[in-house]
């Protein structure tokens, strides 16, 4: 059985919150309004029905390009409640990840959630961590799940539909894998952190970090892991040869790309879609 740490699902209450906002982000109908991106079409289908034949678990994440974690509390508040409570009554084999404002954090609002079942934290990769709000998830020894945050508000002209997922995504996970060995591990040793898309692919800059005089805790951090959402074996490869496979896990970012075969092998597969990410969530390994 296999473990998905990305997925998006959106339920029908998460749905109703976007469309009773009058500002972006909103939901006219099916067509998703966002400062920064183009208007973008949400396939119904996509969030109705999902194949989830040999999941262990699947992991469902509120979509934080969309800002809602950077609204003001009385606007944010809203649509994370909606996005949590259509979370949790997904049914197996899904579990989520809470999600919380970052315009005014409320560490005992998280803890709330947190005990209600969520699997850890997500944050856009475009706010800075809160030292409250990641000390709630040490204390319970639950995980980090770093995700791409909003694009910018205004995108150079021309760019195609694909840019957003391209170019600022992937920027906003480089920065952040460097913002936290330089900056967060040292206050946070024992935090399990996993950032999204392999971390933008940020770990393979190592030389280019050396020869600028980086020199931190050391290029690997067991208890920092990437997920492999959007890429395949070329990238996942290097990834490897960068970290090791101890530290790959497992994700698709459903319903928008597909889990990746990570092409080196039966042990290695198993590594990443079973044992990392049980090792991730501090799941026991079960035998089969």
């Amino acid at each position: 059985m296999t473990i998905d740490v990305h997925q998006h699902v959106w339920t029908r209450s998460f749905v109703e919150a976007l469309r009773a906002r009058t500002s972006p982000p909103r939901l006219d109908g099916w067509t998703l309004l966002l400062d920064g991106e183009p208007p973008y079409e949400v396939d119904p289908a996509d969030h109705e029905t999902r194949d989830t034949t040999g999941l262990e678990v699947a992991l469902v994440s509120l979509s934080s390009p969309l800002g809602i974690e950077f609204l003001p509390p009385e606007e944010s508040w809203p649509v994370l409640d909606a996005y949590h409570e259509g979370a949790l009554g997904l049914g197996e084999p899904f579990g989520a990840w809470a999600a919380t404002c970052h315009s005014d954090p409320e560490p005992e609002r998280l803890a709330k959630d947190l005990d209600r079942g969520f699997a850890g934290l997500q944050i856009p990769a475009t706010a800075v961590p809160d030292d409250r709000l990641l000390g709630v998830l040490t204390e319970r020894d639950l995980p980090l799940f770093v995700h791409p945050g909003p694009a910018a508000p205004e995108p150079r002209a021309g760019t195609p539909p694909w840019w957003p997922a391209l170019v600022p995504y992937v920027q906003q996970m480089h920065a952040s894998w460097h913002y936290f060995h330089a900056v967060v591990r040292p206050r946070h040793p024992r935090l399990r952190v996993c950032f999204a898309l392999l971390a933008g692919l940020a770990p393979l800059h190592s030389e280019r970090l050396i020869a600028r005089g980086g020199t931190g805790r050391g290029l690997v951090d067991p208890g920092f892991y990437v997920e492999t959402s959007s890429y395949g074996p070329r990238a996942i490869d290097a990834i490897v040869r960068e970290l090791g496979v101890d530290v790959v896990v497992n994700g698709s970012d459903a319903p928008y790309a597909t889990a990746p075969d990570p092409g080196l092998g039966e042990a290695a597969a198993h590594a990443i879609r079973v044992t990392n990410p049980r090792r991730l969530l501090g799941r026991k390994e079960t035998r089969t």
